[in-house]
Order: C-alpha cells, then structure tokens, then sequence
C-alpha cells in the first residue's frame, strides 16, 4: 500500500506541476478507483496531498514575485464559510449524488480546457475585464468591485474545496484569467496559495465533522505529492504545452465519464 500512496501521489503531483493547478481535480478519482473508497473517505486525504503540493508551488510563486497575495488572502477569508458548508454537504449528499456532481464539474472543465486550447490565440481587451492589475505597480486597483469580484472568485472555489475535495485551482486559475488582467503565470501562482488556504480549512473542517484520515498512507501519498509536484516544475519549461494540455483534456474526459458510469449504476438506472 505504500508503495501504491507514493506512485499515485507521485502521479498527482506531476500533473499539478505541469498543469498548473488543474491535476489536483484527478487526486479523489485515483483514491476512489485504487482503494475502493467512497468519495467522502477520498476527498480528506486527495485534499491533504493538493494542499501540500499547492503550497510548495506557493513558496516558489512568492520567491517569483508572482502571487498577488492581497487578492489570495481575500479570497481565502471568502471561501471559508463555503469551505465548510460544502464539507457538510459532502459529508450528507449520497454517494451517488456526489460522484454524479464530481463527473459534471469534470466534464466542464474538461470543455473549457478544450475551448481554451482552441481560442489560443485570441488576446482579451484590458477594458473588458472587472478587476484591474495596474501596470505601474503590479498590483490590483482595489475597489468595491474588485473586492467584489475577487471574493466571489473564491466563495466558489470555497464552496468546491468543501464539496469535492479538491484544490479549486480548475476555478480560480480561468477565473482571474477571465474577469481580471492579471497574467497566466500570477493567476497560478496566486491560485496555489489560496489553495494551501483553503485547502488547510477544508482538512481541519473535514476532520472536525468526523472524517477519517489513514496516517500512513496519507503521509506517503502527501510527501509523493509534493516531490512530483517539485519534480514537474522543473520539467515543465521542457515540454510542449499544447501537448500536454490535450492529453490532460482526454485524461479529464476519460475519468469523468468513468464516474457517471459508476453514479448511473449506483442509481439503479
């Protein structure tokens, strides 16, 4: 089993690191198939993995001068009540519900990478976003809709911590990128730390309402967690993007489906 926690957690990591912050979304489905959990038993643990890796990639986003910290601490102290209603909500809804709603948000992020890598080339107007990085200083012109726009960013992806068990990454990342001008390489970097924010919320809270965590295996799934994401980041330059992104869409597509078959059945269909 140990051997199996390292090779998944490894896994995880690689395709956080690559991906940016999107392949934390695949840790609960790896625990669920491998170990035969429930998503509610997976979701601690996958949690516990995203938020370690998520912070290492924080610390070297911060090292960058990348993260833009007022925006992540907003969004942060936003989430942390949706963190906790989804952890209930997780912790009530049937397995079969939760798989079903896991699928879904897997099949739509799967459709927006998909329109993204086809809209590659199309360049946003800075006069079409809600909230603006001001070019002088690097920094957001914070405003009543700035904050509002920013803390609605991460009431949602407080809300997903809670209720799937994964880092939000899938939601801030595109997000920030949409309704704000601020970069791809500042938009993951500031999303890797709001989710070692979160995220830390979203275990204490799970743990709270009475979840399990396995100690072993979860610390051998975390540190493989994190030594593949650090390995990825150095790997990362060297590989072809496009590539690389269309095998993550078809990797999405394929557990996504996988996970609607299993909720269809578990529904009796």
């Amino acid at each position: 089993m140990d051997l199996l926690a390292i090779l998944l957690g490894a896994v995880i990591g690689l395709l956080m690191g690559v991906t940016g912050a999107g392949g934390g979304i695949l840790a609960v489905p790896a625990l669920v198939y491998s170990q035969g959990w429930s998503m509610q038993q997976a979701m601690p643990v996958a949690l516990l993995g995203v938020t370690a890796g998520a912070l290492i990639g924080a610390v070297e986003g911060f090292m960058k001068r990348l993260v833009r910290y007022r925006a992540a601490f907003v969004m942060a102290l936003a989430g942390s009540l949706p963190t906790m209603l989804g952890v209930v909500l997780a912790q009530r809804l049937p397995q079969a519900w939760l798989m079903g709603c896991f699928a879904f948000v897997l099949l739509l992020v799967a459709t927006r990478l998909a329109l993204q890598l086809r809209n590659a080339h199309h360049e946003k107007h800075p006069d079409q976003v809600l909230a603006k990085i001001n070019e002088t200083t690097g920094r957001f012109d914070w405003s009543a809709r700035t904050a509002a726009v920013i803390a609605v960013i991460g009431s949602v992806a407080g809300l997903m911590t809670g209720l799937l068990g994964v880092g939000g990454g899938f939601i801030i990342v595109p997000m920030l990128r949409h309704l704000t001008n601020v970069t791809l390489q500042g938009a993951v970097a500031t999303s890797l730390f709001v989710i070692s924010l979160v995220g830390s919320l979203g275990i204490a809270s799970a743990i709270w309402h009475g979840a399990s965590i396995p100690a072993g295996f979860s610390v051998y799934f975390t540190l493989a967690t994190v030594a593949g994401t650090l390995l990825a980041r150095r790997l990362a330059p060297h590989l072809p993007v496009r590539v690389v992104q269309m095998v993550f869409v078809l990797l999405v597509l394929g557990v996504a489906v996988s996970l609607l078959i299993r909720a269809v059945q578990q529904w009796g269909y």
